[in-house]
Parts: structure tokens; sequence; C-alpha cells
């Protein structure tokens, strides 16, 4: 009998928001970004909702424009790390750019994690799109790879790190005391890795963990992004604002995976969605009012401005269509950006209009739990998403999907009321993957 396919869930704790104002509701946390308890509370309310994963976006680059979430919050590894020793079940997904490190360290970093959290751990790789990353980094602003030059790196930065995260056999530490053996040294390999970017020896010092290889997840939504997670990646995030243009996403990217002689099974794909869970549809709608109706429209800009290299939409008039810009933005958010000049155009939108829906855009799923529950259904049902990554719209609001929706998903039996596993992969429902030098004895280096 085949197995019922069940839906995926993963939270991102995202601190105050990921919008401008949301630090300003009364019931917010003001200091969530830098509070360990608040991220700890989040991670255990995800578990208890037998979540797959807890999520910690990242960036490089700030200004006095950023989103306040970004100006003052904790760097990946460091929280995940501590939040794997306050959790037992739920994996563990950090981003890490492959623009502004090394394969080596990252390697360690993620095969570190995933052996502190026995095989919760997950990359999120990404390419850091904004420009700005690069004054940080001792490089300027022309430096900064252009996006088609950041997925090349990518690739073969990921190429570089699996391969370092296979330096040692899973048997190969050996620990006898009586002989004096403390590993087999013929299950020890070298990568001597020279491309076009990166140079390698390797071995990395520290073995493989339960799970093989941590989880790798890719956020981006261009041709490049597509391509490079349908190659190398075992779950995407991603965003679409129908399920028509969700399932057209689902459909391109399994079907590029077989290109690269995968299975569509092996990739979950994610869309991210911040619902609002009201006891009637009333109340739901007031919650999102009470959300929009902290954001100032210079706030709006601000927040907008951010997709396109931090362009100041302030010279232009707020109430004419909006403005021409050309290709800005395709060197920095480009399927994002994409996607905004595009809708604009289409609607004939002003830019008051596009940077207030940019800031606090109404969510499609919204309304009661049951409601909520349908929206989720239809487009798992659709063939438009694996499952979600849970976005916090609102203070409380984990809270409310916890209580109040997931006990519908799990009665209709598409949902899990318990852990299949205790490992990241094992819960996805991903395979361990096959140390290489065990699979082909002729890669030994």
């Amino acid at each position: 009998m085949t197995k019922q396919r069940q839906l995926k869930f993963g939270a991102i704790i995202h601190g105050v928001g990921g919008n401008m104002s949301g630090w300003r509701h009364p019931d917010a946390i003001a200091d969530a970004s830098v509070n360990f308890n608040f991220y700890k509370e989040q991670a255990q309310k995800a578990e208890e909702g037998k979540f797959d994963l807890v999520f910690i976006a990242d960036g490089l680059f700030i200004n006095e424009k950023s989103i306040p979430h970004f100006l003052n919050r904790f760097e990946p590894i460091t929280i995940l790390s501590a939040l794997a020793a306050v959790t037992s079940k739920i994996g563990l997904v950090g981003t890490l750019s492959t623009s502004y490190s090394e394969p080596f360290t990252v390697a360690r970093q993620f095969a570190s994690l995933d052996h502190i959290s026995h095989g919760r751990a997950g990359w999120n790789v990404v390419t850091s799109p904004l420009e700005g990353s690069a004054l940080n980094y001792g490089k300027t602003i022309e430096q900064h790879p252009k996006h088609a030059d950041r997925y090349r790196i990518a690739a073969e930065y990921l190429e570089v790190t699996k391969g370092l995260w296979d330096s040692w056999e899973d048997d190969a530490f050996v620990r006898n005391k009586e002989t004096g053996q403390f590993f087999d040294p013929s299950k020890l390999h070298t990568l001597n890795h020279k491309g076009e970017f990166f140079s390698v020896q390797g071995p990395l010092n520290i073995a493989r963990s339960k799970q093989g290889q941590p989880v790798i997840f890719q956020a981006g939504s261009s041709d490049a992004g597509k391509n490079l997670a349908a190659k190398e990646a075992d779950a995407i995030f991603t965003g679409h604002p129908s399920i028509e243009e969700a399932r057209n996403f689902y459909q391109d990217v399994k079907s590029r995976a077989a290109g690269y002689g995968r299975s569509g099974d092996e990739i979950v794909i994610l869309p991210g969605i911040g619902p609002i869970v009201g006891r009637t549809e009333e109340e739901a709608e007031r919650k999102y009012q009470e959300i929009a109706s902290l954001v100032t429209i210079e706030n709006a800009l601000d927040y907008l401005g951010r997709f396109f290299e931090h362009h100041d939409f302030s010279q232009y008039p707020l109430d004419d269509t909006f403005p021409d810009l050309g290709d800005l933005g395709s060197n920095s958010f480009k399927s994002g950006t994409d996607r905004i000049k595009k809708e604009a155009k289409e609607n004939n939108l002003t830019l008051r209009q596009v940077a207030l829906q940019s800031a606090t855009p109404k969510p499609q799923f919204i309304g009661t739990p049951e409601q909520v529950a349908d929206q989720i259904q239809e487009w798992f049902e659709a063939g438009a998403a694996d499952g979600f990554i849970f976005a916090t719209a609102y203070p409380g609001a984990l809270h409310d999907f916890v209580d109040g929706v997931i006990p519908i998903l799990q009665d209709r039996g598409i949902y899990r009321t318990d852990y299949e596993s205790d490992t990241l992969r094992g819960n996805l429902g991903l395979a361990v993957p096959e140390n290489r030098y065990v699979k082909n004895p002729v890669a030994n280096g």
C-alpha cells in the first residue's frame, strides 16, 4: 500500500519580524532579534507542532534604512548551535553566503552543527545579492560578483563542500584503546580540488554525522537559481503570489532535476507563507489591519528600495505610475525585482501602491483555522508545494497556527502526528547520501 504523501513545515524565526514596523506592535518583544529566550520559545513551539525545521535567515550588509531585524540580529550558526541544546527532533537550518566565505570553514561549521544536533543541520546556500556586502569584506562595489557569476561560484563551492564532508568514511574512527589505533588510514580521503574559483586540499577535520551530510537548501528563483537547486539542493525555499505560479515553479524545478539524473522526490519544495489566523474571518482581518497600520509610507519606500540596491524611491511622485527602473535590481534580488516591475506595469500601479504592497502584503492564507487549513491543503494537493515555510506575520502567529491549524491538518491525515526520525533528512524523507569514496573507490584521493 502506498504511503500517503504528507506536508512538511519549517518556521522562520525572524526576531522582530521581516518588515519595517512589526516591532511597534503592542504585543511584540522589541528586542526579539537578540533575545535567546524568544528564539528558544519559538523553536520549542515549532517542535511541539512537529515542524521539520526552524530557519534562520541572514544578510551581510545594512544601512540606516534596513529592516529593524536586520540591524541587530544573531549570526545563524551561533544561534542554531544554542537551539540544538534545547530541542531534540526539529531541524536547524541557517543561511550562509558562498560569495563571502570559504568552503573549508563553512564545511567545518555545518558539520559541527550537524554533530552537536545529532544530524539535524541544514545549510541555506545563498550568493549575497546586495552589492554593499563587498564593502564589508575588503572589496569594492565593482568587485561584487555579477548574478550569473555568483551562481557559478556557488556551484563549485557546493562541489568542494560536499567533497570535504566525505573526507572520512563512516566507520573510519576505530578508537581501539587496546591496539592504540584511533582511525583507519585507508578510510581517510584527501579532496585535492583545483577549480576555477577554489583550490582546496583537505581533508576536513571532522567526520560525517548520522545523516551523512547537512541538508542543502537553496532559495534562488531565477533561472540560474533554479538550475543550481535542481542539480544540488535537497530542498528549496521559494515564494509565489498565486497557486498557479507556485505550481509552474514546482513542475519546472522537478523537471529540471530529471535533467540532472535526479528524481523529483529528491527535492522538497517549500513556499513561504505568513498565515493570519483568527477565531473568525473578522478577527483575522483585524489582525492584518493592526500590522498594516504600523507602516508609514516612508518605511515602505525604504523597504522597497532594499530590493533595488537600496535605491532612493523618495525622489519620485508617490501617486504617479511606478517608475521605469531599467535593469536596476538585476544584480540583486533578480527574480523578486522582475516580479515587482512586471506586476506594477500590468496593473498600472502607483509607486505608493507598490511600496505598501511590498512592505505589508496581505497574505493569501488568512481566515479561520479551517480556512487556512483548506488553502494549505489545496496548494499541497494541487502539486504547488511539498510543504511550507511559516513566517510570523504578527505576534503570537506561530501559537495560533500550531494550536489551531496543525490539529486540523493532522485530522485530515496529511500531516504527521509524531516525528518519523530524529534527523532532518529522515523527517524530510530524504536518503542519507552515500560517501563518494565508498560508492566509487576510484575517486579516492
